[in-house]
């Protein structure tokens, strides 16, 4: 021991000051040792081998078999000492850097600057570290023959690599305001309109490219394999829109069903799952590319990032629809292990109620389950495992309800606004648009309007890395939005307007036959009168003055007949108008009626059904938003009057077969509608597309169908 001391006491003296730090660090974890070191003598220093899977300086330090080795750490701090003795340390100033064994995934921290254990989502765990039971410099594929650098890859020609001439040329001439538009025939149903920037040379992929299934598509292979296990080819639909999706062009599809569900579902996973996985192996490559010798990191730039980490947002309505995305996505990828699933399925999941029969199958298929509509969660993904619940700092995907994510946020009077974490969005997804309508669609509108914006604050950035488009200010143009819907809408085609994607954008519709003639088991008359309305601004006035001053008056002249009028509302704005003028306006005081929209309660709604029903209430007021949440069979109907037609052409159709349960023969009235030239979209759903034309644009203002 003598003999060690005097060791020690002539390596201080050769060393000077420096050697007191590495005696220090003797007696330190083996990591910190490691650190010590490399800022003495600025070289690469192999690690013992008991710490050769080290984590980052953030994460717990836990070998491969989760054991430690006390020997190894008390022994290696004096080993490293004598080798410092008769190392150079004439390279103090060089970078600092660890060499690790690149058998083993680099730790999230170091591959990913993005990630900062100080950002705590508040739906995550609070106390979350950022720990991984394996390192992460391997590729999450496993597999390094992936198709990362073919030429031919849309991912790099669209994120990856552009080509900053063809990049240019179309950012100009969509700041230009100059678009080309064009038919395509496809294998979707219905018309399908492309829109791309106007350039001289267009190089994005034709939609015409055939599909037959997974196999054509540039997948990462383990992607390849759990793809062709599931579908092995493309159903009509699928083949029609892989084109577009894989080809990072924008969608609108506006023909979504409970049938073709699953199979939409399938195909944006599986691109969301090799979107990210190829995002996270081009990261870590890079990094074990930069890490091997400092000529190369001083030479070689890698620009593979965004701002911060999540690459993926996707919008649902309900957790229950959330579960189903996430089933998706394990199946698509099979992980070995899951964390926090179990926490995941309490949450989310409850058992699945037996499909009523009375209900319509788009209502089960979004209300069975568990159909909360306030719900986030973070999806991370390393090379075997998938954690739930991952801060959305360190998230590589995020499911969330508009609500939820709106929340997390926040607003100017409940929290400071924290929406960094989608600076770097570069694939969003909306799900059943036509739900979401029916919640809140302001939320929606405030999340685009925080997408892609410079983040507030660095989070651990390397800007180094960050890709040259993104410090630019360009990723809401690279950033691809796929939005699926049951119809369109004038909100959802509004927002749709406001992608600006250099690759283009794809709007699918399908052609409307209308449902007039499934209204009703008898002939019902069924009357649309146009009204005329000067702007879509004040159409909502047109619409009251002419239904208090012509439609109304027509229903109350009879007062014998005064009994079963159903009055369907559309817009929760005009609701309260409508409702306010039967309870104060001169010529409806002798009218009495009920009143059943989304705030009622149960028992409110029972009453009121029942007055209708038996005939003490002669009106019946009703909304667009309580049918969707309810689907209710009215009886006692005897005249439907639509005071604004409904988006979901099958709530026409349900409530038409109302008309006459529970009355006297003889005695149904019929139904009613009123329309402007701004309720086409509406109208065509209901008459279908060519009655729709004529009546928006004829001379006549009434229109009669039996």
């Amino acid at each position: 021991m003598a003999s060690e001391e005097k060791e020690e006491e002539e390596g201080k003296e050769a060393l000077g000051d420096g050697a007191e730090v590495a005696l220090e660090a003797t007696n330190a974890p083996p990591s910190k040792h490691l650190v010590a070191k490399s800022k003495l003598i600025g070289k690469e220093i192999d690690p013992p081998p008991a710490d050769e899977n080290a984590s980052s300086p953030e994460e717990e330090e836990v070998d491969e078999d989760g054991s430690s080795d006390e020997e190894s750490t008390a022994t290696g701090g004096y080993q490293a000492l004598m080798s410092l003795i008769n190392m150079d340390s004439g390279s103090s100033n060089k970078r600092r850097k660890i060499d690790r064994t690149h058998d083993k995934e680099d730790s999230v921290n170091a591959t990913n600057s993005l990630t900062t254990e100080t950002e705590v989502d508040d739906i995550g765990d609070a106390e979350d570290k950022e720990e991984e039971g394996e390192a992460e410099i391997e590729p999450l594929d496993g597999d390094d023959k992936s198709e990362d650098g073919a030429d031919d890859d849309p991912f790099e020609q669209h994120f990856a690599n552009p080509n900053p001439d063809i990049l240019s040329e179309r950012l100009e001439a969509m700041s230009k305001n100059s678009y080309r538009l064009q038919k395509v025939k496809c294998p979707i149903r219905g018309n399908v309109i492309m829109s791309s920037p106007n350039i001289k040379e267009d190089l994005a992929p034709p939609l015409s490219r055939k599909y037959a299934g997974p196999k054509q598509l540039k997948l990462k292979p383990k992607l390849m394999e759990s793809a062709l296990a599931i579908q092995g080819s493309f159903d009509c639909l699928s083949r029609g829109l892989a084109p577009i999706i894989f080809n990072y062009q924008d969608l609108l599809y506006c023909d979504r069903t409970p049938d073709n569900a699953q199979s939409l579902r399938f195909l944006y996973c599986l691109h969301a799952l090799n979107h990210v996985f190829k995002t996270r192996d081009r990261v870590i490559k890079n990094t074990a590319k930069l890490s091997k010798t400092e000529e190369m990191a001083d030479d070689v730039e890698c620009r593979d990032q965004g701002f911060t980490r999540p690459k993926v947002l996707i919008l649902l309505p309900t957790r229950e629809s959330c579960v189903k995305v996430a089933d998706t996505i394990v199946s698509l990828c099979n992980p070995e292990q899951q964390e926090n699933r179990k926490r995941f399925m309490d949450s989310f999941h409850e058992e699945e109620i037996t499909p009523s029969s009375d209900k319509p199958p788009d209502f089960n298929e979004l209300f069975d389950g568990n159909s909360d509509d306030m719900f986030r969660i973070g999806l991370k993904f390393t090379r075997k495992t998938i954690k739930y619940f991952s801060q959305f700092y360190t998230s590589d995907i995020i499911l969330a309800s508009p609500l939820g994510l709106q929340l997390a946020i926040g607003t100017d009077d409940t929290k400071p606004i924290d929406a960094d974490f989608l600076s770097s969005i570069e694939l969003l997804i909306v799900d059943q648009c036509d739900a979401l309508h029916q919640q809140n669609w302001e939320h929606i509108e405030s999340i685009f309007t925080h997408l892609n914006q410079q983040p507030k604050a660095a989070h651990g950035c390397d800007f180094s890395r960050v890709r040259t488009w993104s410090l630019d200010g360009h990723a809401k143009h690279l950033r691809q939005t796929l939005l699926f819907t049951a119809f369109p809408f004038p909100e959802l085609n509004a927002l749709a307007s406001t992608t600006s994607n250099v690759s283009g954008r794809v709007k699918c519709t399908p052609d409307y036959a209308g449902v007039l003639t499934s209204t009703s088991s008898t002939r019902t008359p069924q009357l649309f009168t146009r009204y005329v309305s000067p702007s879509q601004a004040s159409d909502p006035d047109a619409r009251f003055a002419f239904f208090t001053a012509a439609t109304l008056p027509s229903l109350l002249r009879h007062s014998s007949a005064l009994r079963g009028i159903l009055i369907f509302v559309s817009s929760s704005l005009d609701f309260p108008r409508v409702r306010n003028y039967f309870a104060s306006a001169a010529p409806t005081k002798h009218v009495s009626f009920g009143v059943i929209d989304e705030y009622a309660a149960p028992r409110a709604v029972a009453r009121a059904r029942s007055h209708f029903a038996s005939g003490r209430h002669a009106v019946l007021l009703y909304t667009e938003r309580a049918h969707h949440f309810r689907r209710l069979r009215i009886r006692g109907v005897r005249t439907v009057v639509w005071y604004a037609l409904p988006q979901n052409p099958l709530f026409y159709r349900e409530l038409g077969a109302c008309v006459g349960l529970g009355v006297e023969e003889g005695t149904v009235g019929g139904v009613r509608a009123l329309f402007s030239r701004y309720d086409k979209l509406r109208l065509e759903r209901v008459v279908g597309g060519e009655r729709a034309r004529g009546m928006v644009e004829g001379e006549m203002d009434t229109f009669k169908f039996l």
